[in-house]
């Protein structure tokens, strides 16, 4: 495992689990104990998610000391706006069972954010939050985050894999000290993507999966990831990615299949009807 410097001084493994879509709480709460036997300390969740609860189970039967986990999770916009936002971080705490979240991002920037960004702050004044940063903002819209900020975003959560790199982003992110977290690292498990013949070339010159590859390209970029699992053996194999460092030419060969293409694609005005239908 590697770990990262954020810019207000913690450490986040650069690897974990993801637990999107996963609504099963059995399922889930069995996906993050398996995760943490194999080695992994760090876990990505959030309230729309529906599964805190499970997550928070699995941390506390896995035994494992609350400082050595590495806990995110994000406030939804149906939540936004001071009142709502304080009683939603206390929900999150209560649900996960815990006294403190490690990271918890604003997860879309819709309704108030500016407020709900103020209301984070606060909560990291009083103990209830140690790291806080943004989920899907571009560069216009973190701007305006670090136009207020009396404490910076430390990440920036964003769908990134090597079809949509995201590299003008993380120009203006790496200038910022924000670091990028990606979504979909796999392009949401796309078949073309994970088949590409750059990607299968370079799979067996450095005898790994095409996947492990995919993330290996993460962790060499500087991304944080988080690929979601329940299958115990694809949890262990994305973690075994550690061992080996793609060459400067081979990184290039990923850089140069850069499509930007995003596999979430709607429309603005389509994910804000949604917001309502999601919480």
């Amino acid at each position: 495992m590697r770990n990262l410097k954020l810019s207000n001084g913690y450490e986040i493994p650069q690897m974990g689990i993801g637990v999107f879509m996963i609504k099963d709480h059995e399922e889930c709460k069995q996906s993050v104990l398996n995760a943490l036997k194999i080695g992994y300390r760090h876990i990505d969740t959030a309230q729309v998610y529906k599964n805190e609860k499970a997550v928070g189970e699995a941390i506390k039967e896995s035994r494992i000391p609350r400082e050595d986990i590495f806990l995110t999770t994000k406030l939804w916009p149906t939540n936004f706006g001071y009142d709502k936002a304080k009683k939603a971080i206390q929900n999150s705490l209560d649900a996960l069972q815990v006294d403190y979240i490690d990271l918890m991002l604003l997860h879309r920037p819709y309704e108030d954010y500016i407020g709900a960004w103020k209301t984070m702050e606060e909560e990291v004044g009083e103990g209830k939050i140690r790291s806080i940063g943004i989920s899907n903002f571009n560069i216009s819209r973190v701007q305006k985050i670090l136009d207020v900020a009396k404490i910076k975003p430390v990440v920036n959560q964003v769908e990134c894999h090597p079809y949509e790199q995201q590299k003008e982003l993380r120009t203006f992110l790496e200038k910022n000290d924000i670091l990028m977290e990606a979504w979909y690292p796999l392009g949401h498990g796309n078949k073309k993507l994970l088949s590409n013949p750059v990607i299968t070339e370079l799979a067996k010159k450095y005898g790994k999966s095409n996947v492990q590859i995919i993330l290996h390209w993460h962790i060499q970029i500087g991304n944080i990831v988080f690929p979601k699992s329940s299958n115990p053996e694809h949890i262990r194999s994305n973690f075994a990615i550690f061992d080996f460092e793609l060459s400067k030419e081979d990184m290039a060969k990923i850089a140069s299949i850069d499509k930007r293409k995003p596999y979430f694609n709607i429309p603005e005005w389509v994910q804000k009807i949604m917001l309502n239908f999601s919480s």
